[in-house]
């Protein structure tokens, strides 16, 4: 099967850790022994979360006056060059499969009005204090509640279009496995055939059904820290659910912060191809993937869609004189 598989945040970095090389390193060394059974039997494209990693960078940033800080869309293009390499790296030592990361771009609206009401939150967690929403004002964040902490949010627009998948559909189809995504990609927008980088920060989980869509995936899969997703999570009757389809989905609630963007992306997925979706533990993929772990999202008969055309060719070959600007177009 032709498989995108994200990495959650949660699932590079365990809940309480602190953002150190060596953490993520032993985290990513983790992901790879579990993903290299699922690599050597599956086409597989590997996206992953970067909130605590560009929210990092962003503070160093600003800790250093002498020149102005960079914006988010070069901040998630860092990111997803590091974490790349940090996967690419771990990954290499169980797998004989030739492995690329590309720092992909992700086209949103520039009228989406997620800019106009940040949710996405990025960086580390702060207690609440008169001093932290001053420094906030001061800075231009703005805050939301993270638990009994806060967190500073940014704009987070859907993704319309990944740039470089008809690239990235070339190099699955020979046998590469592609780390791409990053973060949700660089979040850019169209004007007049060309992109732009714009602060924000897309949400990982539903730039990779949309990348899976255009690949035209036969799975998604969201891994993350938990063993599936859960009825009643937080309580003493919680419910693990293994298999429902997407109306069941859309007619229950989950929590913003945690399992909504999951089962949003899974839910967009199923109902563009007629594919499954599936939830679950970084450790189980293998199980995940066939089944026998975490939770399985599949089709309401009623609401499949048609699979996407197939994606066209792109040609490497130049198409133009000395020193005109190479596009490579899918």
């Amino acid at each position: 099967m032709r498989l995108v598989i994200a990495l959650g945040g949660n699932a590079l970095l365990p809940r309480g850790q602190r953002l150190e090389f060596e953490t993520q390193r032993r985290s990513a060394a983790t992901a790879a022994m579990a993903l290299a059974p699922v690599v050597s039997r599956h086409q597989v494209v590997l996206t992953h979360g970067n909130g605590p990693q560009v929210g990092l960078l962003a503070l160093q940033a600003e800790a250093y006056h002498e020149v102005a800080g960079y914006p988010l869309d070069v901040l998630v293009a860092e990111t997803e060059g590091m974490i790349g390499y940090i996967l690419e790296t771990e990954l290499d030592r169980f797998l004989d499969t030739p492995i690329i990361t590309i720092l992909s771009r992700t086209v949103v609206s520039a009228g989406d009005p997620a800019f106009q009401n940040p949710t996405k939150p990025i960086g580390p967690v702060y207690e609440d204090s008169v001093e932290l929403r001053k420094s906030a004002a001061e800075r231009g964040w703005d805050l939301r509640p993270d638990g009994d902490a806060m967190r500073r949010v940014v704009a987070s627009p859907d993704p319309i279009r990944i740039v470089q998948s008809g690239l990235i559909a070339n190099l699955v189809d020979s046998g590469v496995l592609v780390i791409c995504a990053g973060g949700g990609g660089i979040p850019v927008v169209d004007e007049d055939g060309y992109t732009r980088g714009v602060e924000a920060v897309v949400d990982k989980d539903l730039a990779s059904s949309l990348l899976a869509v255009e690949l035209r995936a036969d799975m998604l899969v969201c891994l993350t820290d938990i063993d599936g997703v859960y009825e009643g999570w937080g309580g003493p009757d919680r419910r693990l659910i293994r298999r429902e389809n997407t109306d069941w989905f859309r007619s229950r609630r989950f929590a913003a912060g945690s399992m909504r963007p999951k089962i949003e992306a899974a839910c967009r997925f199923v109902e563009a191809t007629g594919g499954n979706a599936a939830i679950g533990c970084l450790e189980e993929v293998d199980a995940v993937v066939e089944g026998e772990s975490g939770t399985m999202i599949v089709p309401a008969k009623e609401r499949i869609g048609t699979r996407p055309a197939p994606l066209p060719q792109v040609s490497f070959a130049p198409t133009g004189g000395p020193g005109r600007r190479q596009t490579l177009r899918a």
